[in-house]
């Protein structure tokens, strides 16, 4: 197949594009590189460094024989070469990563917040207009949030995109329809990725484009088989604040004998997957499209484990040694909450999770001590503030060394 990935240069999508590429399919990148240009006006690289996009191209090539094509181009901001782009390309499959992607940095300061919607909403549209005007058949997949959602305790397990309501039509007979899953963003990226999701409602109803929108966890792990066959071509590590989730970040300290940061209590519930079952959920969405409903979005929730983020802590300390500190939360959440949710069509596609195990985990912290030169440490704490007055909340207290057993830790979500 032809696939085209957009925001291909990432975390996600460059080890999306090498994954499909190994599996035979034709892959051309598209991306404008701000990730790059992010990471200077943060003064926070990646912890591996990350080579040049054409020392990238060449390596691949050399290493697997398969060519990938890269074209530098902004989704946002150029409509026009986008559609000259698809018209010339006809894609089969699209994959879309080109959206700013951290929630602490859609919320750093009105600029960001800006950016964000600008960005991301713009890019989306954008994309969804050209095909309709010029590739109606091309198969979109789109990388999403469980985030979404929202992070409220619910009595039920969170279904994968719809809910059937019932209520009473004028007549007081039950009546029902299918819809979205109300949303509940917790920052301007949650809500431009709800804005997404009603884009893409419209323009597969309208135009009969063929969408499927993943909402995926949080990505735990860096590193692919296809990243680690050469060095130029690792992928990223982020660690900072703002785009080091949170059990990337955690690995990160452990490693360099920094506390393990937790946010307020460490009650938050969030659903994670690895980053090889990323790039596998994305290939069976792009190598499934022929099981799309006409008119309707397919939305699958792409997650393997859920875990308290205070379960996560415990389990690098015991690993590890690494002690814990409770800071203030930056975030305006819960403190606590339960998540459950259903997987099942990534499932019936065949996805094999990869769980949370203690080996893992102690791989990625041997990496990171590897390049732990390259470590800021100025730019682990998180510095962005869903509110003002959340910046003079308590600061941290005595550490924690209490760890439970890796038995403990939640177990996946089905």
């Amino acid at each position: 197949m032809r696939v085209m990935v957009l925001g291909g240069d990432g975390f996600c999508g460059w080890p999306t594009a090498l994954h499909l590429s190994a599996h035979g399919h034709d892959v051309t990148i598209v991306d404008n590189l701000v990730r790059r240009r992010i990471d200077d006006e943060l003064g926070a690289g990646s912890l591996t460094p990350i080579a040049t996009p054409a020392e990238r191209l060449a390596a691949w090539h050399e290493v697997s024989g398969n060519p990938l094509g890269f074209v530098e181009l902004d989704v946002a901001a150029d409509y026009h070469a986008l559609t000259e782009l698809l018209a010339d390309e006809r894609p089969d499959a699209v994959v879309h990563f080109a959206e700013q992607r951290a929630a602490p940095y859609s919320m750093k300061s009105p600029a960001h917040k800006r950016y964000t919607v600008d960005n991301n909403v713009t890019a989306t549209h954008n994309v969804l207009v050209a095909l309709a005007a010029v590739s109606p058949g091309t198969h979109l997949v789109h990388l999403g949030t469980m985030g979404v959602y929202g992070y409220e305790s619910v009595p039920a397990d969170l279904p994968e995109g719809y809910l059937t309501v019932t209520y009473p039509d004028r007549e007081g007979r039950p009546r029902s329809r299918e819809i979205l899953y109300p949303t509940r963003p917790g920052s301007v990226y949650h809500l431009t990725k709800s804005l997404d999701q009603l884009l893409f409602a419209f323009y597969a109803r309208n135009d009969g484009l063929h969408v499927t929108d993943l909402h995926q966890g949080i990505v735990w792990g860096t590193q692919t088989p296809q990243t680690g066959r050469d060095p130029r071509l690792i992928n990223r590590f982020d660690y900072d604040g703002d785009f080091g989730t949170v059990l990337n970040r955690f690995l990160v300290e452990a490693a360099i004998g920094h506390p393990l940061t937790v946010h307020g209590t460490g009650g938050q519930t969030r659903a994670f997957i690895n980053i090889n079952d990323t790039v596998e959920c994305i290939r069976l969405a792009v190598e499934s499209g022929d099981r799309l409903d006409d008119g309707r979005v397919r939305v699958m929730n792409q997650l393997t484990q859920t875990h308290r983020v205070s379960d996560l802590a415990g389990l690098v300390s015991s690993a590890t040694g690494a002690a814990i500190v409770r800071v203030a939360n930056p975030r305006d959440e819960a403190d606590e909450n339960a998540l459950a949710a259903r997987n099942d069509q990534l499932l019936g596609l065949g996805l094999d999770p990869i769980l949370l195990t203690e080996d893992l985990l102690l791989a990625e912290v041997g990496l990171a001590r590897r390049y732990a030169d390259r470590v800021r440490r100025s730019a682990i704490p998180a510095v962005s503030y869903w509110n003002d007055s959340r910046r003079t909340a308590a600061a941290t207290t005595e550490p924690d060394h209490s760890a439970p057993a890796a038995s403990d830790i939640a177990g996946g979500a089905r």
